[in-house]
């Protein structure tokens, strides 16, 4: 079962839903970094249930505790093993689900690789897997905080069901994010968002919707032209979460319905640096970071488990129908906004380690460009081709 992630900072997540503990061990965390549990705690507590009205009741503190890795409040280079003991299970909520595969679960995909799962609360396909996901990109974060100040990833919900939200990439702000239950960067649509959650919930039914991300203060010069596109491992990694079922970068799809003259980002010199006076492409061109804001999209299907009958078979292939039961979110975006953070924070975490270790840090030397050409020229310098 592949449950690792990255090159050069690397994560291997482990543990099941009902069981003793989810986790993580983290390979390659350079050395002399300022670490605390607080550090992690701030952002588990971001993604725990029972947090608002509006998703599962479970009960689970979160606690993290650092197992190893650390001595004196700082890493050591070693791997940092980071764990969070189960506190709240309720295995028996399962017994059914035990024989009786849930529609649009992992139930029935598990037994027909393994032939064998874990039943309670879907084990390792819970989405409480991501636990070791979100404390990893914790530790990624004080990372980026001393070796390259400056970068932001901030994630909001764009969409439930039929509502759209209408936030500015630019311009919003975490307090503005995390100042509602919904996480979403319009204030506008927060009363309409969380009405619409408890509508679905007391019909016994759920809803998904989209988050939006944007990545400020990226350096250029980050991903690989080719397999390592780094849209390419942001999709990858978004799309490991549970629940998503599609990816958009930049224009995203609607960019098929403009010209090439519409679409193309043209560059000119401004403040002494190359940037571009739009950004349809996303901040990322040929598979590399050009400066500019990265904007991305992640669908989150409706929560497969819902409080009505539904048709289903055994695992014994006898036609039945099954009803929800559990502790379960009518709708999992407020609770994927720190899931689409934490794993844009770990690519972009791995993705300059690699461009550190390949052409030195930081990605790009930090000079002007404006002895490089003059922008009036009629034909670029021959360097330019």
């Amino acid at each position: 079962m592949s449950s690792s992630f990255g090159q050069l900072f690397r994560l291997h997540t482990f543990g099941e839903s009902h069981g003793g503990g989810v986790g993580v061990i983290i390979d390659g965390c350079p050395p002399r970094i300022p670490l605390s549990e607080a550090d992690i705690q701030r952002e588990l507590d971001r993604r725990r249930p029972g947090q608002s009205e509006i998703v599962t009741p479970r009960k689970e503190a979160d606690t993290a505790e650092i197992l190893s890795g650390t001595h004196d409040g700082v890493t050591l280079g070693t791997p940092i093993a980071i764990v969070v003991r189960n506190t709240d299970q309720r295995p028996s909520s399962y017994d059914e689900m035990a024989v009786k595969y849930r529609p649009s679960h992992a139930d029935y995909t598990y037994d027909a690789k393994y032939g064998i799962r874990a039943p309670s609360g879907g084990g390792r396909a819970s989405a409480r897997e991501t636990i070791g996901r979100v404390a990893a990109a914790a530790v990624a974060t004080q990372v980026l905080k001393a070796l390259h100040p400056g970068i932001e990833v901030l994630a909001w919900v764009k969409s439930i069901h039929d509502l759209n939200a209408t936030v500015d990439p630019e311009t919003v702000s975490f307090e503005t994010i995390e100042g509602n239950i919904v996480r979403t960067g319009d204030p506008a649509m927060v009363e309409p968002m969380i009405e619409r959650i408890k509508e679905v919930r007391a019909d016994g039914n759920s809803v998904g919707g989209v988050v939006e991300c944007v990545i400020r203060g990226c350096p250029p010069g980050l991903g690989e032209p080719v397999f390592d596109k780094l849209e390419a491992e942001l999709a990858k990694a978004m799309l490991s979460l549970p629940a998503t079922k599609g990816f958009e970068i930049g224009s995203g799809f609607a960019g098929t319905l403009l010209t090439g003259r519409e679409h193309n980002d043209p560059f000119r010199m401004i403040d002494g640096k190359i940037r571009t006076t739009s950004n349809r492409s996303g901040g990322i061109q040929g598979g590399i970071s050009n400066g500019e804001n990265i904007v991305f999209r992640v669908a989150f299907k409706p929560t497969a488990t819902i409080m009505t009958s539904q048709d289903t078979v055994t695992s014994s292939g006898e036609n039945t129908e099954l009803k929800g039961r559990g502790r379960h979110d009518a709708c999992v975006l407020p609770r994927a906004v720190p899931m689409v953070e934490a794993m844009a924070t770990l690519v972009l975490m791995d993705h300059l380690l690699r461009q550190r270790a390949q052409n030195g840090f930081p990605p790009v030397e930090e000079k002007s460009h404006e002895d490089d050409f003059d922008p009036n020229e009629t034909s670029a310098p021959a360097d330019l081709g």
